[in-house]
């Protein structure tokens, strides 16, 4: 589970992570009212508004149709104001949204942490996430911080450094030092970071997080390391532990269809083909996938069904794929070894006859337990449902369904 970044900064300050103090809007006006408390409470002269969406790069993404940034300095709070409007209620579109771009309904005012000071303020990169070929956590960072992270690590890979943790140890104290070493710290600041970074490693491994992203880690001008930004995710399987972290969930940032399908406990994952696909067992859902692109479709999405298929959750996964205007074709590839190939034949039947007249063909194949059974439950149903057995006769039918 993504949260936004004002969520993932109150659950840091929990865990004594220093982060840009901000205040979250819904309004323009909302807006213009942080400004005042946050120059109040900071003395900052500037403050920061942030547009709220789950994906990064927002400093260089626009507003659609408009020049506006996702990211952009107000000096007093008419600029807010402004800034706010323009951003709230458009969409965003950056590198990591594609063109079809985010709709921005909320946005973060906060402190300007860019102030003067004896000492020059530098931006760092941190982030924490699992490497999963060597089964440790691993901390990634860099000097080069800020908004072209992702230039560093793909011309200067050099720049970026890695610290692998144990996990039966965590992060020790001489890792948190070196990583401030090589970050070229030193006197406070040198101290401010191993704090930082140690903190900042408790809470990943306390919140259950998948990953968790400081771009820029900030160095203010008076020895001072926080965070200006954060992107975090959580397990998914962790938030059983964690319901006020589950409660902050922002299923306007998801797909409709997805949230949908999470409520009938179905892997799935929208696409972009013509061709929906129900299956049982991810493996064979990839198999399914591949063999529809082989056999000239493009697979509309991606469903697996799971081992506790019943007719209700077949008739809801049936809804979900016909919500695809593209959807030429459905089909149902089912290899009844823990779920039985009749229960999934009666989804079928109760998912038509509730649904009414389908106009598009249904290519269904069952092998495994209780396969006959089904075959013969299809077949006396009178239903418009085109059966097979072997995968490539489901694949001919699906070639002469979306040619």
């Amino acid at each position: 589970m993504n949260l936004h970044e004002y969520q993932a900064k109150e659950l840091l300050k929990k865990y004594n992570v220093p982060v840009q103090e901000g205040i979250a809007c819904n309004t323009a006006n909302e807006a213009e009212e942080a400004y005042r408390q946050i120059h109040t409470q900071y003395s900052s002269k500037f403050a920061v508004v942030k547009a709220q969406i789950h994906a990064g790069g927002r400093g260089k993404g626009k507003i659609e149709g408009t020049e506006q940034r996702g990211v952009a300095v107000g000096k007093n709070a008419e600029d807010i104001r402004n800034i706010a409007q323009n951003i709230l209620g458009g969409t965003l579109v950056t590198i990591q949204t594609g063109p079809a771009g985010k709709l921005v309904n909320k946005v973060l005012v906060a402190q300007d942490v860019y102030y003067e000071g004896p000492n020059p303020v530098k931006e760092f990169y941190l982030s924490i996430l699992l490497d999963r070929s060597k089964g440790q956590n691993v901390v990634m960072y860099s000097t080069e911080g800020g908004m072209n992270i992702e230039d560093v690590a793909h011309d200067t890979p050099e720049k970026i450094f890695k610290e692998w943790v144990h996990p039966g140890g965590g992060l020790q104290g001489f890792q948190a030092r070196k990583i401030a070493f090589n970050l070229g710290l030193s006197g406070e600041a040198f101290k401010n970071c191993v704090k930082f970074v140690t903190n900042l490693y408790s809470a990943y491994v306390g919140l259950d997080c998948g990953m968790l992203e400081i771009n820029p880690l900030f160095k203010t001008s008076d020895e001072k390391i926080i965070a200006v930004d954060c992107k975090m995710n959580i397990d998914d399987n962790a938030l059983m532990r964690h319901p006020d972290v589950a409660a902050l969930r922002d299923i306007t940032e998801e797909d409709p269809t997805e949230v949908e399908a999470g409520k009938f406990n179905l892997n799935f994952v929208k696409l972009d083909g013509n061709v929906g696909c129900m299956v049982n067992g991810a493996g064979l859902a990839m198999a399914t996938m591949d063999m529809i692109k082989l056999s000239g479709g493009e697979p509309a999405n991606f469903l697996d069904v799971g081992g506790t298929a019943n007719a209700q959750t077949v008739e809801a996964g049936f809804r979900i794929i016909l919500k695809d205007p593209k959807v030429k074709a459905i089909l149902i590839n089912i290899f009844g070894g823990i779920v039985r190939c009749d229960r999934v034949a009666q989804g079928v039947i109760d998912a038509y006859t509730s649904i009414g007249n389908i106009q598009i063909p249904i290519i269904v194949r069952l092998q495994g337990t209780n396969a006959d059974v089904a075959k013969k439950l299809i077949d006396d149903s009178g239903l418009k449902v085109q059966s097979a057995i072997l995968l490539s006769e489901a694949a001919a039918l699906v070639n002469k369904a979306v040619a």
